[in-house]
């Protein structure tokens, strides 16, 4: 086990820098995996120890659950157990000076601390659970903090003060950023059902927009976007069609090619579909509308609806294109049956700079083991 430093409790003006750098980190933080981690840094400065795990409570499945954790993988538990469903149970604070000796939690500890000690090789001494609620006073869930790095190696009533302290900066922004992240999750299951919706009527699956999505993803990350970028270009592309929702069946069904007034209406589901989403100030349905307009266009100008020109179409456009097309080709529709890999390889190459962004296909080629591992993951035959 690596040696842990000795440290020194912090000074009067050491405490308040570190509370106001970190206040105004949480003050603007939105995601909640982030705003976890900022709260867990600040816990952990603030008192002086090793490790210290954001907790949080889902009371509809009566479970306790961390996302991100000082050398702790995120886990779910259910409400009652270990020291911190004890600490949220009881709305308590819980002290322990050293778990291998502790008598009043030792069964707890023989279950939990010890035992992981056991696996991992680290050594847990002194243990603080401190619960920490809303503004209504309910209880939200729980700091805990492990190992207090000063010689003493105890935490104190001070740093119970300190933590709780931690904990009420940070609340607000924890209610808000579990409220926010409510709603998108909401927003994502709407929009994903939407897309299933717009296929369904073509007689595409639903994994279709799954499908699309993932590789949206994968380019996206692949050419050089963030994390944040890439997410929400995959939560938005299963949006691509739903202007079909509007395209009579005797087109979108039909088995034969569309004479050209047929295709003419086909093609009028990218504007149906931007003209149903651009009016929203949602910044994932901004997105989906620039997918549904967008993702015919064409890196040669030759696409519909604008005949958009290279880097005139939005690298969202750029991305789902190829990414649709891709899924359109290796399924079986009712105008076709499925092409094989090489074959759709082989007119990816020819259209590299007449269909498609060059770089956009270049990518598309290094992530081929990927893509081809999520067509396989969510392929038509998981539904069958």
């Amino acid at each position: 086990m690596e040696e842990i430093r000795v440290k020194q409790d912090l000074e009067p003006q050491e405490m308040l820098r570190v509370i106001f750098d970190y206040a105004a980190k949480i003050a603007n933080e939105r995601r909640l995996d982030h705003l976890l981690m900022l709260m867990a840094d600040m816990g952990r400065e603030m008192i002086v120890s090793d490790r210290c795990t954001v907790w949080l409570l889902d009371r509809h499945k009566q479970e306790l659950y961390s996302t991100v954790a000082h050398g702790v993988p995120p886990l779910r538990l259910p409400m009652s157990a270990g020291l911190v469903g004890h600490a949220v149970t009881t709305g308590q604070p819980i002290f322990i000076d050293d778990a291998y000796t502790n008598e009043e939690f030792k069964d707890v500890l023989q279950k939990g601390a010890v035992q992981m000690d056991q696996q991992t090789g680290y050594r847990t001494k002194a243990l603080m659970v401190v619960p920490f609620r809303n503004n209504e006073g309910e209880i939200m869930g729980a700091y805990q903090a492990i190992n207090k790095l000063t010689k003493g190696e105890q935490f104190t009533p001070k740093d119970l003060d300190h933590l709780t302290l931690a904990a009420s900066y940070a609340g607000k922004s924890l209610e808000s950023a579990l409220l926010s992240n409510e709603i998108e999750e909401t927003q994502k299951e709407i929009i994903f059902t939407m897309g299933e919706i717009g296929e369904s009527r073509s007689k595409e699956t639903g994994n279709h927009v799954k499908r699309v999505a993932e590789y949206s993803y994968l380019l996206a990350l692949g050419l050089g976007m963030s994390e944040e970028e890439a997410d929400l270009l995959k939560v938005a592309s299963p949006m691509h069609d739903i202007g079909k929702v509007a395209i009579p069946d005797a087109v979108l069904k039909k088995p034969g090619k569309l004479t050209d007034d047929e295709f003419d209406v086909m093609k009028s589901h990218t504007l149906i579909g931007y003209n149903l989403l651009k009016s929203s100030k949602r910044q994932i349905l901004k997105t989906a509308a620039i997918v549904a307009h967008q993702h015919h266009e064409k890196w040669n100008g030759r696409g519909y609806p604008c005949g958009l020109q290279g880097e005139e179409i939005h690298i969202f456009g750029r991305i789902t294109a190829i990414a649709d097309v891709f899924d359109a080709l290796g399924s079986d529709r009712v105008y076709k049956k499925a092409w094989e890999l090489d074959r759709i390889l082989n007119l990816f190459k020819e259209e590299r700079g007449h269909h498609f962004d060059p770089q956009v296909v270049d990518v598309f080629m290094e992530q081929l083991p990927k893509i081809l591992k999520v067509r396989d993951q969510y392929s038509d035959l998981a539904l069958a």
